[in-house]
């Protein structure tokens, strides 16, 4: 004697193929959001590095800008915990002293390019702490010298 429920059966059993397709999908949804975000951080929290003639022309007073370019020969100085030298430009046309204090990397020498972050006050280049990076020159460029 088997009573019928007096409840009726609302649940349904989802087909096993379609759940896993279904999480699939979202899983993937997911994924494209995330990647999306994030390239989109990256590129709208990147600053593109001036030069040493740009800043000196457009520089706008209490902002930040990343200079780019050569150590002149000979403009490298140390005074305590502060290091003095100047940018110039890749060919040479425009250069602004730089007064940088913090950590320098062991590259960093005369004639190598630099990357440094800081403000323009006055007609100096105050570089934030430790904001001081030294690009090596490549294994597979020609140097000048030797040609």
């Amino acid at each position: 004697m088997n009573k019928p429920s007096p409840l009726p059966r609302t649940l349904h059993v989802m087909d096993p193929a379609k759940k896993r397709k279904t999480r699939l999908i979202l899983a993937l949804s997911v994924a494209v959001l995330l990647a999306g975000a994030l390239v989109y951080t990256s590129f709208s929290a990147s600053t593109e590095a001036s030069t040493p003639s740009a800043v000196v022309k457009d520089a706008q007073p209490g902002r930040s800008y990343q200079l780019t370019g050569k150590v002149v020969n000979g403009s490298v100085k140390r005074e305590g915990e502060r290091l003095d030298f100047s940018v110039r430009d890749r060919d040479g046309n425009a250069s602004v002293p730089v007064s940088y204090s913090g950590v320098v990397p062991d590259p960093f020498r005369e004639g190598r390019e630099v990357i440094v972050s800081g403000q323009l006050r006055g007609s100096t280049f105050v570089a934030e702490r430790d904001s001081l990076v030294t690009k090596c020159p490549s294994k597979f460029t020609e140097d000048k010298k030797k040609a």
